[in-house]
């Protein structure tokens, strides 16, 4: 009298519960995946391209700064920090992960050896 037919005609607890659990669950698994393709893995890409590049950096380089200052490394003192050449007689030092282009790249330094 209480009970509802729905509840009544309802199927035992072990028939087919794993099916439904599955197909509950694709929707969260394909939202990753899709997350993982859009965000994560350019993401991913780009930090990686930002650290060649900052690896990279050599005396004589034109660079911006995430400031937006455009300057020229006049040193790089050591792995985590480089000199910049802001004017003439104006140097500053800079942490290299602070760099975010390289407008133009110095030319690599001639060996006379071989020449």
């Amino acid at each position: 009298m209480f009970i509802s037919p729905a509840f009544a005609q309802s199927a035992p607890l072990g028939a087919g519960g794993g099916t439904d659990m599955l197909l509950s669950l694709m929707p969260f698994v394909l939202i990753f995946i899709i997350m993982y393709f859009l965000i994560l893995r350019p993401q991913q890409k780009r930090a990686k391209a930002h650290e060649e590049m900052v690896k990279n950096l050599r005396r004589g380089d034109m660079v911006v700064t995430a400031g937006g200052m455009i300057a020229k490394i006049s040193k790089v003192i050591d792995d985590h920090e480089i000199e910049l050449q802001l004017g003439e007689g104006l140097k500053v030092r800079q942490i290299r992960g602070m760099i975010t282009e390289v407008r133009s790249k110095s030319e690599p330094v001639k060996d006379d050896a071989a020449g």
